[in-house]
């Protein structure tokens, strides 16, 4: 029986496979504010090929797709705030795929992905106790600080994203012996090259789900939750489990909602102010 339950699983999955057709790639499209054509054959040879990888990588595709409305809710505005164009929230997708707890065989780590170091650089705290890479609404601050000081040196968001990638002394490096002025005409490894292109497909997914043959209603989404409340802590949690409970909440719950806490404790002997999300 179980033989058979997983050859008509798999039955399923061909079929929607041969179904989908992986949209064509547009004469342009517009990325904070640029227009990205796709008239030099290299260009949309790129394009294509995320177009085509998009479409038929079912499992991430969906849960991104069907994650997007509750993280979207806490980082649009933060994107607003602070000047940068809604389009770079698919940078994030990309890194992370939209998973919070998400960690890089080479050890970036939260939405932004974030190696620990270029987090402390920008801001945030990272040890054994506290990484605040896995704190939503502080990671995003952090990449809003890195993204202005990229745009500040290259004037355009594609090559913004590029830097992201490889880092801002690479591309910098290569703009300079290239001799060109934006990522989009650079010789790059692959990872980098491909890397703009599948933030473009990722906007084109997001926008129009069903031109990659998926079907996700606004219904499949997973809701944002507010926080049934948020406590202010200025010293040292002995133990996290007793705290949840003294909040009417369980320790899965709470660790789920701050995957910022690394422990079962909060160290805080300096008196840090610390914002525990109680769900």
């Amino acid at each position: 029986m179980k033989r058979i339950l997983l050859t008509a699983a798999a039955a399923v999955i061909l079929a929607s496979s041969a179904a989908a057709q992986p949209p064509q790639v547009p004469e342009s499209i517009r990325f904070a504010g640029q227009t990205i054509t796709f008239d030099r054959p290299d260009l949309y040879e790129r394009m294509d090929r995320e177009l085509i990888t998009f479409t038929y990588m079912h499992t991430n595709s969906t849960l991104m797709l069907k994650r997007s409305n509750r993280i979207f809710h806490e980082v649009e505005p933060i994107l607003e705030k602070n000047g940068i164009p809604d389009d770079l929230k698919y940078l994030m997708v990309i890194e992370s795929n939209l998973d919070p707890a998400s960690v890089s065989p080479a050890g970036a780590a939260g939405l932004w992905q974030f190696m620990a170091a270029t987090a402390r650089q920008y801001g945030l705290e990272v040890n054994s106790n506290v990484d605040e890479r896995y704190n939503t609404e502080k990671a995003t601050e952090a990449a809003c600080k890195y993204l202005k000081d990229a745009y500040a040196r290259y004037g355009d968001w594609m090559t913004v994203a590029a830097s992201y990638n490889a880092g801002m002394g690479s591309i910098s490096t290569k703009l300079n012996d290239q001799r060109e002025d934006s990522a989009l005409d650079l010789w790059l490894v692959t990872e980098t090259s491909r890397y703009m292109f599948r933030i473009l497909a990722a906007k084109m997914m997001f926008e129009d789900p069903m031109s990659f043959g998926f079907h996700v209603t606004d219904a499949d989404k997973y809701m944002y939750r507010e926080p049934r409340k948020v406590v202010t802590v200025t010293d040292t949690i002995s133990n996290l489990v007793a705290f949840a409970g003294e909040h009417g909440t369980s320790y899965a719950r709470l660790k789920e909602a701050n995957l910022w806490l690394r422990e079962d404790k909060l160290n805080d002997s300096s008196h840090k102010v610390y914002y525990i999300i109680i769900p």
